[in-house]
């Protein structure tokens, strides 16, 4: 193995480290756990710098305009090809919830695809917005927070804002 590579696995190891233990936390909250959720949110930003400074060594990270073409292509590609493989591969196996998730998840990529090819266009602009994020799906509403969410119809009480 080259050390690209290696970068590569641990960019990869760290991010998915750096989730799975996000979820972890959240559990632990629910749970009752303060200080547990406490550690395993610390130990999640830690794995962030870790995969951060991988993917840094990659040079993966370019200019915005790159950066932003480069996410684009990215979700492009996981909302044509992967999605699908996975939906009907839930389909074949019977798993509807895994088929919704699927398709939810490949609709919530369009819609993040939408967002870089609009932020593409008026990058110049800078406009600014709010966004709001469903807690559930992860649908991303440019500047209007729905009642209802579109893609999993949670209501608006599960969305997040980022001003």
């Amino acid at each position: 193995m080259d050390t690209k590579s290696a970068l590569h696995m641990a960019y990869t190891g760290e991010a998915k480290a750096a989730l799975r233990l996000k979820v972890y936390a959240e559990k632990a909250e629910k749970e009752g756990y303060a200080q547990m959720a406490k550690l395993f949110r610390v130990i999640a930003f830690s794995e962030e710098i870790h995969g951060s400074r991988a993917l840094k060594l990659l040079r993966e990270v370019k200019g915005t305009e790159e950066n932003l073409a480069a996410s684009f292509e990215s979700e492009t590609h996981v909302a044509d090809v992967s999605y699908n493989q996975f939906i009907k591969q839930a389909e074949a196996e019977g798993n509807n919830a895994a088929v919704v998730h699927f398709s939810q998840s490949q609709d919530v990529e369009e819609i993040h695809a939408k967002l870089y090819k609009e932020a593409m266009n008026h990058f110049m602009e800078e406009r600014e917005t709010t966004y709001y994020v469903c807690k559930i799906c992860g649908y991303v509403s440019d500047g209007i927070l729905p009642d209802e969410c579109p893609v999993c119809s949670a209501k608006k009480d599960q969305f997040v804002t980022f001003d």
